[in-house]
């Protein structure tokens, strides 16, 4: 496989900084997928063609991604948006989070899942517990039926909302989490905790807000759609408790002080994001979440 002469012609004699992505070269990178050519030949193809590897990365990742976001429109699913997104490109074994340095555990690509270690320190996690602890209540859903919040029997577990910067340690948090996914902190909820006893589990649910319920409107006021959701496990389970994610049969094991994250482009199924809290089996279960909104979070 090679670029079409017309390509070849219009590119090797280019200096990469002048190389421009024209409407042909889009043509040709989804024909080449279309033909079931993997990403690692057409690029190849393109550097054989004499262009810059970097420019013909891009080209390619925002050429498909262009092209699956509008066959999934034109099959009726939401647009896709920008999501939250750790620098991961060159598949770094730690990354700089600010503050600490965070270990890149696991990634997967579809669903965009990636499991850190090391998020949280183990005085963190405690710290977390206790400041949560006195104010623990039956935990909650969104009721998008209409907008407001309900008990649901698939959620049980007690929790509790901290205030977005309540206080030195949530800040401190937060900012890590800011840093590490490229996300404004003003774009983030408040920070839940979440107790779970032996039996208590969250039943496989979305993190998005279907667009056809009709609460959703009021519920996306607030900040827009959620994009990403972060967990950290603030201590470990004696048996139980992991976070499932059955469309690919995953399941993350909760070890205090690691976090899971996954990002969702569209409220919309085809995300694959379906996931649970599994029952705990023995011992007890602690989490934090943040979601994290599409605009400023008030």
């Amino acid at each position: 496989m090679a670029l079409s002469p017309a390509q070849q012609s219009a590119t090797s004699t280019r200096k990469p900084s002048a190389q421009s992505i024209t409407p042909e070269l889009r043509r040709w990178i989804i024909e080449q997928a279309q033909a079931g050519f993997s990403a690692p030949v057409v690029l190849q193809s393109m550097r054989d063609a004499g262009w810059d590897e970097d420019v013909a990365a891009d080209a390619m990742e925002t050429t498909l991604q262009e092209h699956l976001n509008e066959l999934a429109v034109q099959k009726g699913e939401p647009s896709a948006v920008p999501v939250p997104e750790p620098l991961l490109g060159d598949s770094p074994a730690l990354l700089n989070a600010g503050d600490r340095q965070v270990q890149v555990l696991m990634q997967l690509a579809k669903p965009r899942v990636v499991v850190f270690g090391n998020f949280l320190s183990p005085e963190e996690c405690d710290a977390l517990i206790a400041a949560a602890r006195p104010r623990m209540a039956r935990s909650l859903t969104v009721a998008t039926q209409t907008g407001g919040e309900e008990v649901n029997d698939d959620r049980t577990s007690d929790g509790m909302f901290f205030q977005r910067g309540e206080s030195a340690l949530v800040q401190t948090i937060e900012e890590r989490i800011a840093k590490l996914l490229q996300w404004p902190i003003e774009n983030g909820e408040g920070l839940q905790v979440l107790h779970y006893r032996p039996g208590a589990e969250y039943k496989p649910h979305y993190d998005y807000f279907d667009p056809h319920e009709p609460g959703t409107p009021t519920i996306v006021k607030r900040g827009g759609q959620r994009v990403g959701t972060l967990v950290m496990y603030l201590n470990t389970p004696e048996k139980g408790g992991g976070t499932t994610f059955p469309d690919v049969f995953l399941e993350v094991a909760p070890q205090r002080g690691n976090a899971v994250f996954f990002s969702y482009e569209r409220p919309h199924p085809s995300t694959q994001t379906l996931h649970g809290g599994a029952p705990v089996i023995a011992g007890e279960k602690w989490i934090a979440t943040k979601w994290l909104r599409e605009r400023e979070f008030k």
